[in-house]
């Protein structure tokens, strides 16, 4: 919508209320009127690391959820670790401030969900939210779901839904959709640990699902609608897992907004909480300040690692992340956990 511009500045307009304050020509107050106090200040961006585990809730966006968790404890930095979808719930990891640096390992985790298929439509995107592009009337019964499961377990290839983040030439495959483009999204390897059947009422089914980075519930909730051939849409999502963060440990939104930035602290996990899954070293203090300035160590000890990822940690606070090689730690990733940031217990 355009919006007119007033051509005429001095054109009469309609006081703001019976008792609306006079002003000068051009706008201004007059002097000696009635003056605006300064405004509140903003509260100081802090340093805070660590991670946050948010039980998000339907509706909300993955961008709205950092912004909040972000505002919430006053941090200068934040991201999260893996988007969810506006109509799904559950775990989503957000990282604040040196957290942001280990984003990559959470996100390389393996996922968990429970999600529900609702039988005989099949959508444009794969999900509720979608116009119907298939329908059938029949519907499956539990034994020919769960007989049908074991074939989109372990590695198998998988087409991303039309409405997803995949980049084609550039674009944002979502992108293209909503535009009216035909997109043609090419089948990816995925790993699909789990699948079960949780319940079953004819009309919809829940299951559960353990996988790896990249895998959509929403392809296989249409895939497996397919090989059925009654089609099916997810019709709720909640992400119960990722990487070492579960439901657990989560908590609300609303649980941090009002509790304010000081209490919100109780919920922060250690940074190194995302390296769980490889090995930890620690280090003399020398060793430390040399891997803070990039540089490698030697690691010695019969429990130190020789080969692959670890990280290393100097008077219990994490210091780097890197490569193992023939026993010399290279650091890709450094840290400097001053300000706000929890240890472990």
């Amino acid at each position: 919508m355009t919006v007119p511009i007033d051509d005429h500045p001095q054109a009469e307009r309609p006081a703001a209320g019976p008792q609306a304050e006079p002003r000068a020509p051009d706008g201004r107050r007059p002097h000696g009127g009635p003056q605006r106090g300064p405004r509140p200040d903003r509260p100081k961006r802090r340093d805070v690391s660590g991670w946050v585990i948010l039980d998000k809730h339907v509706g909300m966006t993955s961008t709205h959820a950092v912004a909040v968790i972000k505002r919430a404890f006053n941090a200068k930095k934040a991201g999260h670790a893996g988007t969810l979808d506006p109509l799904a719930s559950g775990i989503l990891p957000i990282a604040l401030g040196e957290a942001t640096k280990t984003v990559p390992f959470v996100m390389d985790g393996r996922k968990a969900y429970r999600f529900t298929v609702r039988w005989g439509v099949e959508t444009d995107t794969d999900d509720a939210e979608g116009r119907p592009v298939a329908t059938s009337d029949d519907r499956p019964t539990r034994e020919a779901v769960e007989a049908a499961l074991p074939a989109f377990v372990g590695a198998i290839e998988q087409v991303p839904p039309r409405y997803s983040a995949i980049k084609i030439q550039g674009e944002r495959a979502y992108d293209l959709a909503r535009d009216g483009e035909t997109v043609e999204l090419v089948a990816r390897p995925v790993q699909i640990d789990r699948l079960a059947v949780v319940a079953h009422d004819g009309a919809e089914t829940v299951v559960e699902a353990e996988c790896g980075k990249g895998t959509y519930v929403r392809a296989l909730a249409r895939d497996l609608g397919r090989m059925l051939g009654c089609y099916g849409h997810v019709s709720a999502l909640r992400r119960t897992r990722v990487g070492p963060f579960s439901e657990a440990e989560a908590c609300a939104a609303a649980t941090l907004t009002e509790a304010g930035p000081e209490a919100a602290l109780a919920h922060l996990r250690p940074v190194e909480t995302a390296l769980d899954a490889i090995p930890g070293v620690a280090v003399s203090r020398d060793m430390g300040l040399r891997l803070m300035r990039g540089q490698p160590v030697i690691l010695r000890g019969r429990d130190a690692p020789v080969a692959g990822k670890a990280f290393a940690t100097c008077s219990g606070i994490l210091v780097a992340v890197g490569d193992v090689e023939r026993g010399e730690l290279v650091p890709h990733r450094v840290f400097h956990l001053g300000g706000t940031a929890p240890g472990r217990a």
